[in-house]
């Protein structure tokens, strides 16, 4: 759970990747929706639903502590339940996912991902949700179902230095010294966001044979 907890993904990552990302995103949606109902519809869409949904994701937030693990699962829900048309939702779902993984339920966490991972509206999101999803599956000790998430979403630049490291986990978990080395080897080359803990995962891999 340490690693979980203190690597960059955090609810700053996810303000950082808002900031980043949420134009293309609102884009995105504003593309399919000026399609389908034309321009007029999306601007009345864009300055209703969706300011309402970014102030309730700052809600969200703001009350995102273990100390209120309760309230932010239910804003996260809330948010899919009237905001489904943004990317809000998937962004609240990690959120949460986080606090319920800090307060010790994993189950709940690992579900949460998970929907993140079916409904993401952003890749880039997605990929995200997989790779948490992914580290918490190892730390439960579900080594298959962590290596088919890996198989299934690292299949691209995003995140590959990340991705790899969670695949040298899994091999040292499998007791597979030679490929942990590799893995870590390349989360390091690929950067990684934490390529000081890699490194002294590499160096504490027993010696080659």
């Amino acid at each position: 759970m340490s690693e979980y907890e203190t690597d960059d993904e955090k609810v700053e990552a996810i303000k950082k990747w808002w900031k980043e990302n949420g134009m293309s995103v609102v884009a995105g949606v504003a593309l399919g929706l000026g399609v389908v109902f034309g321009w007029r519809t999306w601007t009345d869409y864009r300055n209703g639903v969706s300011g309402q949904a970014s102030a309730a994701f700052e809600q969200l937030l703001d009350s995102a502590t273990a100390d209120a693990a309760q309230s932010t699962a239910q804003q996260a829900q809330l948010l899919s339940q009237g905001y489904a048309s943004t990317a809000y939702p998937a962004l609240g779902e990690l959120v949460a996912a986080k606090v319920l993984y800090e307060t010790g339920d994993a189950a709940a966490a690992i579900a949460a991902l998970q929907q993140v991972v079916d409904k993401a509206p952003d890749p880039a999101l997605q990929r995200l949700a997989a790779l948490r999803l992914a580290r918490i599956q190892l730390a439960e000790g579900q080594l298959d179902a962590a290596a088919a998430t890996l198989a299934a979403y690292d299949k691209s630049s995003a995140f590959a230095g990340d991705f790899a490291a969670v695949r040298g986990d899994l091999a040292a978990a499998r007791g597979d010294t030679a490929a942990a080395r590799a893995a870590y080897e390349k989360a390091i080359a690929a950067g990684t966001g934490l390529p000081q803990l890699i490194r002294l995962k590499l160096d504490n891999l027993p010696a080659a044979g």
